[in-house]
C-alpha cells in the first residue's frame, strides 16, 4: 500500500468535508535591498572562512544563497488540499488524525496557514489561501485538539529576535 495515498479502511468510507487549491509555499518576492544585504553579510561570512580555509563551508554557505535566491524569485505552484472524515491530504501526503497532536493557525506574510503538529516528526504546514479557517477549525476539532498559542522553542524565539534585530529588508 502506498504511504502517500488515503488507505481504505474496511469499515469506514472515506468523506471529503473540504477541498480547496492554494500555493504550495509562502512566497514573498523581494526587493533590490534584500539581494543586496544578503550580498554583503555573505560576502563578508566568505572571506572570513576563506582565511580560515574552510572551503567547504564557503560551498555550503554560496548554495544556501543560491537557494534563497530561487526561493525568492520563483513563485510557487498550486497544489490541492482535502480535509475528509479520516485525515488530511496535502500534496499527495495523507496525514492520519491518529498521527497528529494539535493544530493552530498562524499568519505570515499576509498568508494565512495551518500548523498540524503530528505526534512524531516535524510540522506540516499548509497555506488556506482563500479558504476560513473558521471552516477548517470547526471540522478539525472534532479530531484533534486545537491550540491559541502554541508553544515557542527557543530557535523560534532566537529567530524571531534576530530577524527584528537585523531586518534585512524595511518593513512594507
Amino acid at each position: 500500500m502506498d504511504e502517500t495515498s488515503a488507505p481504505e479502511t474496511p469499515n469506514v468510507k472515506e468523506e471529503v468535508y473540504v477541498t480547496w487549491t492554494s500555493p504550495s509555499r509562502l512566497f514573498k518576492r523581494r526587493n533590490k535591498e534584500y539581494f543586496t544585504n544578503i550580498g554583503a553579510i555573505v560576502f563578508l561570512l566568505v572571506v572570513i572562512l576563506i582565511f580560515a580555509r574552510e572551503f567547504v563551508l564557503v560551498a555550503a554557505v554560496l548554495s544556501i544563497v543560491f537557494l534563497i535566491y530561487v526561493l525568492s524569485t520563483v513563485p510557487p505552484e498550486d497544489v490541492t488540499h482535502r480535509l475528509t472524515n479520516l485525515g488530511i491530504e496535502s500534496t499527495g501526503h495523507f496525514y492520519h488524525w491518529e498521527e497528529l497532536a494539535e493544530f493552530w493557525f498562524e499568519e505570515q506574510w499576509g498568508q494565512m496557514l495551518l500548523i498540524l503538529q503530528p505526534r512524531l516528526g516535524p510540522r506540516i504546514i499548509i497555506l488556506l489561501g482563500q479558504l476560513d479557517k473558521k471552516k477548517i477549525q470547526e471540522i478539525a476539532e472534532k479530531h484533534i485538539p486545537f491550540r491559541e498559542q502554541p508553544d515557542k522553542s527557543w530557535v523560534e524565539n532566537a529567530a524571531s529576535w534576530l530577524s527584528k534585530k537585523v531586518p534585512l529588508e524595511k518593513p512594507q
